[in-house]
């Protein structure tokens, strides 16, 4: 029945309350998207670093903004300080509303202190692009180790963030590693609070 119930009608749209709404998206519709991202970028550029870059440089400005409304949804507007918890809310909050899933693996680098790993045994990103064999070892995890700077750098822990294929043994596709490795200042500080 219409006009049944208490509705709050808002005058304004900033008086509105942020819901969650719909957080799902066709995967149809983020293929064809995405698809169409990356087909625009392979116009504007001679090779594929560039291209690999440019797809970063679009993650990041995602991940800027996953952070800010993951904060004030999720955290009350408070952000992480430390490293293990910044690296688990990526692991964990921001692979969960992105992908629908935590990501497979979280680790440390054995060779280096500052390095840590995010795998992922088929990520979304790559799972419906087949490369040509010209373009040989393009990545377009790229576009989500844009993401992971983006909230990395937004939250104070400024990193270098790259994807790499990994193989696997008795699988056809290779394993996404998104490798992060922090800058110094943020090890000192890590180092400072104890």
């Amino acid at each position: 029945m219409i006009g049944v119930g208490k509705i709050k009608q808002y005058t304004n749209v900033l008086e509105k309350p942020l819901s969650k709404g719909k957080q799902e998206v066709s995967l149809s519709a983020f293929a064809f998207l995405f698809s169409e991202l990356v087909q625009y970028n392979q116009t504007q550029v001679d090779n594929i670093t560039e291209l690999e870059r440019r797809l970063e440089d679009a993650g990041y400005a995602v991940g800027a903004r996953i952070l800010e409304l993951l904060c004030h949804r999720e955290k009350g507007n408070r952000r992480e300080t430390r490293l293990l918890g910044i690296l688990s809310f990526v692991h964990s909050t921001v692979w969960k509303v992105l992908f629908g899933k935590v990501a497979d693996s979280l680790e440390k680098g054995t060779e280096h202190e500052d390095e840590y790993m995010i795998s992922e045994k088929e990520l979304l990103v790559n799972r419906f692009i087949s490369i040509p064999k010209d373009m040989g070892a393009f990545n377009c995890g790229a576009f989500v180790a844009g993401i992971v700077r983006g909230v990395l750098e937004n939250a104070g822990f400024p990193a270098v963030v790259t994807a790499h294929f990994v193989p696997v043994e008795g699988q056809h596709r290779p394993r996404t590693t998104i490798l992060i490795k922090f800058a110094e200042e943020v090890l000192r500080r890590e180092a400072t609070l104890g």
